[in-house]
C-alpha cells in the first residue's frame, strides 16, 4: 500500500490551514506562522485569483483524506460505505472516519498526531474492552473503553499536557484512571467546523 513519505508540513500548506500532522511541532513550531508558510508549495506555484467548483470539491477531499492519513484507496472505500447505508452520505462518512481506533485515540488528546496514535495501536499499547487491538481502522462501538499498556501510560501522561485539543463531548477520558469511554455516536456539529462533507460528497457525483 503507498505511503506518503514527503514533507507533511507541505500537506498544511497546500491546504492552507493546520492539519496537525507534524506532532509537536504544529503546537509549538508551526510553518504556517512563518512567512514561507503562506505560499504553497512547490517551486512554480500558481496563484489563481478565482478557484474553480471542482477544485474547491477536491482540495476539501484532500484535506479530509489527509487530516484522517488514508490513501485514496482506503477513502473511496469509506464513501461507498457511507453511500450505502441509510441517511445523508456526508454524514455517515465523517462518522466512519471519526470512529476509527487511531482517530479517537487522537481525540483524546494523549498523542500529538493520528501517526502516533497509529503507531500506538500498531505495537499492541491500546485495548479495548480489555482486548487488544493492533489494528488502526477498528471502528469503536458506544460504550467502548480504550485502555493502554502500562509501559506508554507515562509518556502519554506528558502529551496529555501539552495537547491542546479539548476531548468532544462523544467521548470522555479519565485522567485518573486512564480510561476513555465512547459515549455516543461522534457530533457531526464538532467535526463540520474543520471539513465540509457536501463538498465531498458532490465530489464523487460528478
Amino acid at each position: 500500500m503507498a505511503r506518503y513519505l514527503g514533507s507533511v508540513c507541505k500537506l498544511c500548506r497546500r491546504e492552507k490551514e493546520k492539519l496537525f500532522l507534524k506532532g509537536e511541532k504544529c503546537y509549538s513550531n508551526c510553518i504556517l506562522s512563518k512567512k514561507r508558510g503562506k505560499n504553497a508549495p512547490g517551486q512554480h506555484r500558481i496563484i489563481k485569483s478565482k478557484i474553480s467548483d471542482y477544485a474547491k470539491h477536491l482540495r476539501e477531499k484532500q484535506k479530509a483524506r489527509r487530516i484522517y492519513g488514508l490513501t485514496e484507496e482506503q477513502f473511496s472505500h469509506y464513501y461507498e460505505i457511507a453511500d450505502k447505508m441509510r441517511g445523508s452520505t456526508g454524514d455517515n462518512l465523517l462518522r466512519l472516519l471519526e470512529s476509527r481506533l487511531d482517530s479517537v485515540v487522537y481525540k483524546l488528546g494523549i498523542v500529538l498526531s493520528k501517526k502516533m496514535a497509529r503507531q500506538m495501536i500498531n505495537h499492541g499499547n491500546i485495548l479495548v474492552n480489555n482486548k487488544k487491538i493492533d489494528v488502526p481502522r477498528y471502528h469503536v462501538k458506544i460504550g467502548d473503553n480504550i485502555t493502554f499498556s502500562e509501559r506508554c501510560k507515562t509518556n502519554m501522561r506528558k502529551f496529555h499536557k501539552k495537547t491542546a485539543l479539548n476531548t468532544p463531548a462523544w467521548l470522555s477520558f479519565n485522567e485518573d484512571k486512564f480510561i476513555g469511554t465512547v459515549l455516543n455516536e461522534p457530533l457531526l456539529d464538532e467535526i463540520s467546523r474543520y471539513i465540509n462533507s457536501q463538498l465531498i460528497v458532490e465530489y464523487y457525483s460528478k
